[in-house]
């Protein structure tokens, strides 16, 4: 069963200057009303936020457009997606060949938007004093399938026989799909024994309580919680790289670099108040991203992603 969290802005918002009509919202623009209707989002955990970002701020505009947003996971996302529940779907990964057969099947066609770009980040304990940089080979070797890695002494004999824990994304996430081919060369391929999440707050609250613990998930939810744990350096073949919004964008951070979408339902996209978020979700792409804590676009990437739109609209 989905986890569906739903996030109604209008309440959000209701505290926060009263009547919106005419008040200027972050970029300066007047609120109009001239768009109303209901736009139904889900997926990703990790595009979650910025969905809610961008939402809270198209409101601004619009008031009258209720969004709902809910975080199911990638997978989950496009499960409802393809059934023709929601108009738009959030996902931490490209669609796949069989959801593009289900969504085929429920004469469900979309365009894909590149929204931001991510940084998936492997956190551990502030205590823990020992490593600030892992190799792609010792993530493989703790994370594959079958691992006998119990202890951080399994993982360099340099390191203390303190326990591990393990946390990371559920298997509907493409969080999950993503970790699991840049690291295990499978996507899919994993050990089975860790705590398994579409939550990635339950996997910033194991971290934090455990020195030996160790998990992954995106760029933002460290930058949310950089005060409660620790971001190790990767190495993925030319030396220990930081996560960043620098490395994400200019490549140097591999191979847990990766691009995040969101579908638009082309039925829904129709829809004048669908097409209006996407359009402004572009436009202010850069403040939305910064504003949720991910990466921007690149210029050639929104350029491709504004192309898109015109593609859209026009065909």
């Amino acid at each position: 069963m989905w986890r569906l969290v739903l996030l109604s802005i209008a309440v959000l918002l209701a505290g926060c200057g009263g009547d919106r009509a005419g008040s200027p919202d972050d970029t300066g623009t007047a609120a109009t009303s001239d768009l109303s209707g209901r736009i139904l989002a889900d997926g990703s955990s990790t595009v979650g936020p910025y969905t809610t970002a961008a939402a809270e701020r198209f409101r601004g505009v619009h008031p009258d457009v209720q969004i709902t947003v809910g975080v199911s996971g990638t997978g989950g996302g496009f499960e409802r997606f393809c059934a023709g529940e929601t108009d738009l779907s959030n996902a931490s990964r490209a669609i796949k060949d069989e959801e593009k057969v289900a969504c085929e099947a429920k004469g469900i066609e979309f365009v894909e938007f590149q929204i931001a770009n991510d940084a998936l980040t492997v956190v551990v304990n502030p205590e823990n004093d020992w490593v600030d940089c892992l190799a792609v080979a010792q993530l493989k070797k703790i994370w594959d399938t079958g691992s006998k890695v119990k202890s951080w002494n399994d993982v360099d004999p340099s390191f203390p026989d303190v326990p591990m824990k393990f946390y990371g994304a559920g298997t509907d996430s493409g969080t999950f799909d993503y970790f699991t081919d840049a690291i295990n060369g499978e996507e899919g391929r994993s050990r089975s024994d860790y705590a398994a999440t579409e939550d990635d707050n339950v996997t910033v609250q194991g971290v934090a309580g455990d020195k030996g613990a160790l998990g992954y998930f995106g760029l933002s939810y460290y930058e949310q919680n950089k005060d409660r744990l620790k971001a190790l350096e990767i190495d993925g073949g030319d030396g220990c790289v930081a996560p960043s919004v620098e490395t994400a964008q200019n490549g140097t951070y591999k191979p847990l670099s990766r691009p995040l979408f969101i579908y638009a339902k082309k039925a829904s996209f129709e829809r004048p108040e669908v097409h209006a978020f996407i359009e402004f979700i572009l436009e202010n792409e850069r403040e939305i991203a910064e504003a949720a804590q991910f990466v921007p676009l690149t210029d050639e990437q929104l350029a491709k992603a504004k192309a898109d739109l015109t593609a859209a609209t026009s065909g």
